[in-house]
């Protein structure tokens, strides 16, 4: 357990605060093992029917926690410190897990960015299925003015919003956007006032843990193909994934209420 990532439940609703308010919530060791702990966790339970990640005091994420990065390249070998190549990248690779897992999962995620996301932080947004943020929330993909070549899929997730040249553009010259400019190009699904957006992310979460649950996973496998397959694969995943969710509790329960006239509820089986 870590005070750095704060988890709380609420009606099928996991929610997931990364809390280093006076760092931006930047992205530590120990953060992103607890991520990469709770989220498969969320991932595998059935009561849990969506899945929020935000940030205290704020600010959403401000990506890697690049002091500590200086810290650690700069030490001798001796002092424990050095810089092994091989097991940077297997770390590295290991964490980034995080985003496959937000992607993937059998159930719908949330990024609720009330203020700066920051490369990896941007990235893990990305990573989310929806988006909202306040409007005035400062968007960056940040790595060129550091040095960097992107990591947590940021390279990838932000192609498939906005278009390969566009997605360059953010990642060659770093700009920074907007909540409202992200709303506009897509990158997030909604943008409120500051002063707006904990009611509506609220709002916003009730709706999606009230989704039929089950059905959503097998969406997301289909969305996900959609993405690299081929249209004949596409359309067999489609076949596999619609027969199944005829099977489910919650269709079941909608096909009685259609008949009956009345607005179904779901309960995620």
């Amino acid at each position: 357990m870590t005070d750095q990532l704060i988890e709380t439940h609420d009606g099928g609703i996991a929610t997931l605060t990364m809390n280093r308010p006076e760092a931006r919530n930047a992205l530590t060791g120990e953060m992103q093992a607890a991520l990469g702990e709770a989220i498969p966790r969320l991932a595998a339970d059935p009561s849990v029917r969506l899945v929020v990640l935000t940030g205290a005091g704020g600010a959403f994420c401000a990506g890697g926690d690049v002091k500590g990065f200086a810290a650690a390249t700069s030490k001798a070998p001796s002092d424990g410190g050095g810089f092994n190549m091989e097991q940077r990248i297997h770390g590295l690779r290991t964490g980034m897990e995080t985003v496959r897992w937000l992607h993937e999962m059998p159930k719908p995620t949330l990024a609720v960015i009330p203020g700066p996301a920051a490369g990896a932080g941007l990235s893990l947004a990305l990573a989310c299925d929806m988006r909202i943020a306040s409007e005035d929330a400062k968007l960056t993909t940040a790595f060129s003015k550091v040095g960097l070549a992107g990591d947590y899929g940021g390279s990838y997730f932000l192609t498939h919003l906005v278009g390969g040249a566009k997605a360059r553009e953010l990642y060659f010259t770093a700009d920074v956007i907007t909540g409202a400019e992200a709303l506009r190009l897509g990158i997030v699904n909604r943008a409120v006032p500051a002063s707006d957006l904990a009611e509506a992310a609220a709002d916003y979460a009730r709706y999606l843990a009230g989704l039929p649950t089950t059905a959503i996973g097998y969406m997301k496998r289909n969305l996900n193909a959609a993405e690299h397959a081929t249209l004949t694969e596409v359309l067999d995943a489609e076949a596999q994934n619609m027969v199944r969710t005829m099977m489910t509790e919650d269709h079941k329960a909608a096909s009685a209420a259609f008949v009956a006239k009345v607005k179904p509820v779901f309960q995620g089986r």
